[in-house]
């Protein structure tokens, strides 16, 4: 049988359009975008697996940032909620930042609007009760 050596997998492809820098930003919008909508942080991080590899690796990406691979993995491989500051770290390390933008009129109606903040309350009690629960621990 013969070899098919002109083929790639969907990840190679995937990591090999994520080395191009704007294709990598296009990729981590989208990625956040789907995240504020789900909430989905396994989901998100994985993306942000993807563009720390095809921009390196975490031991480059890590050096960049000033932080240790050790730490960088956990918070690539975080179960828990998401950790801004680190993840401000790594955005910086490539060249990017967090920024708040104005919803369009579309984007800002009443209903999703309330249905965000409930969705935000929600998540939040949870995660002060995870806080809650460690710091008594």
């Amino acid at each position: 049988m013969e070899k098919l050596e002109n083929f790639m997998t969907w990840n190679e492809f995937l990591l090999k359009k994520l080395t191009n820098r704007e294709e990598a930003l296009g990729y981590l919008q989208v990625s956040l975008e789907e995240y504020l909508i789900d909430g989905d942080t396994p989901f998100f991080l994985k993306g942000v697996r993807n563009v720390v590899e095809a921009q390196g690796g975490i031991p480059e990406v890590a050096k960049q940032a000033g932080i240790t691979p050790d730490a960088l993995s956990k918070f690539l491989f975080s179960e828990g909620p998401l950790h801004l500051g680190i993840f401000r770290t790594i955005l910086k390390a490539l060249g990017w930042q967090l920024s708040i933008e104005p919803l369009t009129a579309e984007e800002h109606s009443d209903a999703s609007v309330s249905q965000q903040l409930t969705t935000s309350s929600e998540r939040l009690g949870t995660s002060t009760e995870q806080v809650v629960e460690s710091s008594t621990a």
